[in-house]
């Protein structure tokens, strides 16, 4: 029977983190299986979502987590260079600019002084600084905005997933087709993962970052995991008029949208009561008919007259307990570990999940950045963690 000391269910951005963190870390000598079941990746997260990164959350965790996120992303030509092969990853620091109406300056200025604490670089501007800095806004009903002046952007998400994985082969670790389909547990501990294939192999530790598939993987252990498939619909689109260094808008109703190349990008969340279970990728074009379009033409008078393009469909793995990820041990085993729930923060959270992981791996605890506040027992605790910033 094979043996891995460890053995990570999943191998997109999370899993492939890691992956590379663990077999970089200078006190790690071990084995490293990744296993993913769609090396192609069509239908992952990593693959389909806006891939974004900013500072402007209202926890101290997420902030934290997403500061050590852009130095990660600068520097990833070095980190992740191989034989000569720097990953490029298209990043761009254009900034978020969320508004506030009224109603939510209160909470605009309470994460403003939060996030500068912390050392984000935030500016805070009153609606004539707004004006001046993005002309092309309709400001009739804002009263502040908060713009991430360096830090915040987007960037290739699949290219980064791909130097994860790139590099993490090139230190040893074993990538491999593979569906995990039961872990294998005695007496408090995981001994191994059983295969579709039947096979089982052993494992000092296993790492399950697998997604939306995590769920059927853990609950048989006996560890209740809140989090289910939720599809959310990304649209791009052509406006003839130029809007020079347009950030990653967010609308007070919490519509997005951002540059894609000589194209627009945006999206939403449906309401709540029309937020089922998500079973397919169809892409849902009434959203952006009915609700998208509309509110972004009134924001931007340019978006009156647009051209739609390509639009598509991805799941996000929601945390439907607090929309916040689950990260650290199961509770009740010591060798189980879980990177789930990412609620749409996956891809920015990626370089400190993965180093986070593998430090409870090689030195038992968080030694860089405390990601306890993420940790599973919150669940079973009926303790959320609040996060008011939630696009």
């Amino acid at each position: 029977m094979p043996r891995y000391d460890v053995v990570i269910i999943g191998g997109a951005v999370h899993g492939a983190s890691a992956a590379y963190h663990l077999a970089s870390h200078p006190g790690f000598t071990g084995s490293i299986l990744l296993a993913e079941k769609d090396p192609s990746f069509q239908q992952a997260a990593s693959a389909l979502s806006a891939a974004s990164i900013r500072q402007q959350f209202s926890s101290p965790v997420n902030i934290q987590m997403s500061l050590f996120g852009i130095e990660f992303l600068r520097g990833i030509g070095d980190t992740l260079e191989v034989d000569g092969d720097r990953p490029f990853i298209s990043l761009v620091e254009g900034g978020y600019l969320f508004l506030a109406t009224e109603a939510g300056v209160p909470t605009l200025t309470e994460n403003h002084a939060l996030q500068s604490e912390l050392g984000a670089d935030i500016a805070f501007f009153n609606p004539s600084e707004i004006a001046e800095r993005f002309p092309y806004l309709a400001l009739d009903d804002i009263v502040a905005g908060a713009w991430g002046a360096t830090g915040e952007g987007w960037f290739d998400g699949y290219g980064l997933m791909q130097a994860f994985r790139k590099k993490a082969r090139a230190l040893g670790v074993e990538a491999a087709s593979r569906t995990a389909v039961e872990i294998i547990a005695d007496r408090g501990r995981a001994t191994g993962v059983r295969f579709a294939d039947g096979e089982i192999v052993e494992a000092g530790t296993v790492i399950v970052a697998a997604g939306t598939g995590a769920r059927a993987l853990i609950e048989p252990l006996g560890s209740p995991l809140p989090v289910e498939a939720r599809k959310r619909c990304i649209f791009t689109f052509a406006c003839k008029d130029k809007l020079p260094a347009f950030p990653m808008l967010i609308d007070p109703t919490g519509v997005y949208c951002r540059p894609e190349g000589e194209l627009f990008l945006c999206g939403s969340a449906p309401e709540e009561s029309n937020d089922p279970l998500a079973t397919d990728f169809d892409v849902d074009y009434s959203l952006f008919e009915e609700m998208i379009w509309p509110i972004l033409a009134s924001r931007v008078p340019a978006f009156e007259a647009i051209r739609q393009a390509r639009a598509w469909a991805g799941h996000y793995d929601m945390n439907l307990f607090d929309h916040n990820a689950i990260v650290g041990r199961v509770p009740g085993f010591d060798n189980l570990l879980i990177a789930n729930g990412f609620s749409g923060h996956g891809l920015q959270q990626s370089p400190a999940v993965g180093r986070g992981l593998s430090e409870l791996v090689v030195d038992g605890e968080y030694r860089t950045l405390d990601l306890s506040p993420l940790g599973y027992e919150r669940i079973l605790e009926n303790r959320p963690l609040i996060e008011k910033n939630i696009v």
